[in-house]
């Protein structure tokens, strides 16, 4: 059983409204999206869309349900962009973050990214770096994760994910391997690396002291299959539902939790399920996923 006292969980707002896809689940607000993360028992999510940018109006409503910020995506353009608006960028993130008492900001290298690309096939056509673009990003992260760390007090973790540079478990080894563990850490997810065929059990045992912060995601192999049959995008995967929360689809978490529990983590896990909510109910497979980990964890 997990610590309640180390362990935390929460869960991500795409559920309720695609950040990509804003038609998904354009109906629901955000009062009835952190209302209903609430009601089904989490204490911490991610930032959506829909969220207000004033932070005291943030703060307010999220008081109100108990909960709090825990990480917020931040699309980065390392290798295309120049570093002095990249900083820039983060920086205003870090700064919202630290006024939200966050600790953890999810970064992933967009560029050259085919994942918000509706027509382009996810499977076989993702962008491959070279090793002068592997310095580059590397280099890149330890100076942004320098300043997370040391002027904001934010962990800069890293999110593998389907259609980026780094992408399987080589890419996600070779990025860990070039940065410093002093300022940049892992953002497991178990759902990308089953997506493109990787172990996620095998990689959170040989990589858990690295990771700083945990999705709890899951698949249908069947959707999956599909995407790859017939040469789909990864947008259109999630239309299909392609994903899943913990426990309705086919990634093992029993040793995943099982590894959490004897490293000694300390943070959140969070639930992202990216469906279509008008299919399946956020509120409705926010439960589900709630229940299984309150059974396999004691959470």
């Amino acid at each position: 059983m997990l610590d309640k006292t180390k362990v935390k969980l929460g869960i991500a707002p795409i559920a309720w409204t695609n950040d990509d896809m804003p038609d998904l689940g354009a109906e629901n607000t955000f009062e009835q999206c952190v209302s209903e993360m609430a009601l089904a028992g989490f204490t911490g999510c991610e930032v959506g869309n829909k969220y207000p940018k004033d932070t005291d109006v943030l703060k307010k409503a999220l008081g109100l349900r108990g909960l709090c910020i825990c990480n917020q995506w931040f699309s980065s353009f390392i290798l295309t962009k120049p570093m002095d608006e990249v900083e820039a960028d983060c920086r205003k993130q870090l700064e919202f973050l630290k006024t939200m008492g966050a600790k953890i900001i999810g970064f992933s290298e967009q560029s050259y990214s085919v994942q918000g690309q509706m027509d382009t096939p996810i499977f076989g056509h993702k962008y491959v770096l070279d090793e002068s673009e592997w310095k580059k990003l590397c280099e890149g992260l330890n100076y942004l994760g320098k300043i997370a760390k040391e002027e904001y007090g934010i962990s800069l973790t890293y999110h593998h994910h389907m259609g980026t540079v780094v992408q399987s478990l080589e890419e996600t080894e070779k990025l860990l391997s070039g940065t410093d563990p002093e300022y940049v850490s892992l953002l497991f997810d178990s759902g990308h690396f089953a997506y493109c065929g990787e172990d996620p059990v095998a990689i959170i045992k040989k990589h858990i002291k690295r990771i700083r912060h945990i999705h709890l995601k899951d698949i249908r192999p069947d959707v999956v299959k599909r995407v790859k049959d017939e040469n789909l995008s990864f947008l259109k995967g999630v239309r299909l539902g392609a994903f899943t929360v913990p426990g309705d689809g086919c990634v093992y978490f029993d040793p995943i939790f099982k590894t959490v529990e004897e490293s000694g983590y300390e943070g959140f896990m969070l639930v992202e399920a990216e469906q279509d909510p008008a299919v399946a109910n956020p509120l409705e497979y926010a439960i589900k996923a709630r229940k299984f980990i309150a059974e396999k964890t004691g959470l």
